[in-house]
């Protein structure tokens, strides 16, 4: 720019030395001014540039330094996200190993609660069969009390009777239908007595017959083949066995002789009535219970 107004300068001196016509000089003078104009333009234009580059530098330099603060920043979030990622992972494998030992857990469980449930039902199966069998038992026995009652009613009221508690049919006979004083051999209304009641027995070959043979306290004086209470209680229950046995249907294995003296009294002996009463056979019926003690010990 200042090469432009020294030409120009040098052009005026030119034409004024030369003695240039005032027309030449107007049009110079003229064209000056439209320079000056220029110049000032351009300066004007120059200094905005200027205003504008320093505005650019200093967003520039803002820019830079944020960018710097950026980068410093994602470099410090990047390097937290690798550790989280590293705790992760380790998370990951330590939750995948428990996951696996709660899965291996809960299968072994499972499969204890399965054998549990299947033990539960096999019992429960087991409890249903016992009470069928108890149920069924109770049945028969009703049904053989019944039986032996109508069986025996000619003999009942002459000291026969027939009774059932604990499970048990009990068919009990005084001494009185049975055998004399001391004595133990039969009386023919007692054997007669003995076969109606083995006639039934016949029909329940699963029922153990126990007879027991009873005494009043009156100490028995020894005499012949009889030596105490003891003996003879003994020996009237094994002659009621000698008489069921006739009978060929009766199983031997199901038949018990014993003799309680006089240690089971049913009335007091201190009357003639008690005594009697107290001497006595006692037919004890008892259903099998191999077939419950069986299901009871199985597994």
């Amino acid at each position: 720019m200042n090469f432009s107004f020294a030409v120009i300068f040098c052009l005026l001196a030119f034409t004024f030395s030369s003695c240039v016509s005032t027309k030449i000089f107007n049009d110079l003078e003229a064209r000056y001014a439209v320079v000056k104009v220029e110049r000032n333009s351009f300066e004007k234009s120059r200094d905005s540039l200027q205003q504008s580059w320093d505005r650019l530098n200093s967003d520039l330099g803002e820019v830079q330094t944020y960018l710097l603060r950026s980068r410093d920043s994602i470099e410090s979030v990047l390097n937290e996200i690798k550790d989280w990622e590293k705790k992760y992972t380790l998370l990951k494998e330590n939750s995948e190993d428990k996951i696996q030992t709660s899965i291996a857990e809960n299968n072994k469980l499972l499969k204890e609660i399965a054998l549990r449930k299947t033990e539960l039902q096999s019992r429960s199966e087991r409890v249903d069969q016992l009470e069928k069998m108890i149920q069924s038992q109770k049945r028969a026995l009703d049904e053989l009390k019944n039986r032996l009652s109508d069986a025996l009613l000619n003999f009942q009221g002459k000291g026969l009777s027939v009774e059932q508690r604990n499970g048990k049919v009990y068919v009990s006979m005084e001494n009185k239908l049975l055998f004399n004083s001391g004595q133990w051999d039969i009386e023919p209304q007692g054997k007669k007595a003995i076969n109606e009641l083995a006639y039934v027995l016949e029909e329940n070959p699963d029922i153990s017959i126990l007879i027991e043979g009873h005494t009043d306290n009156i100490p028995f004086s020894a005499k012949g083949q009889l030596e105490s209470n003891w003996d003879l209680s003994t020996k009237r229950a094994t002659a009621v066995v000698k008489i069921l046995l006739e009978n060929n249907q009766i199983l031997p294995e199901n038949l018990t002789a014993a003799g309680r003296s006089e240690y089971m009294p049913i009335a007091p002996n201190s009357s003639s009535e008690g005594r009697a009463s107290n001497r006595r056979i006692e037919v004890v019926l008892s259903p099998s219970l191999d077939k419950i003690t069986s299901l009871l010990e199985s597994k």
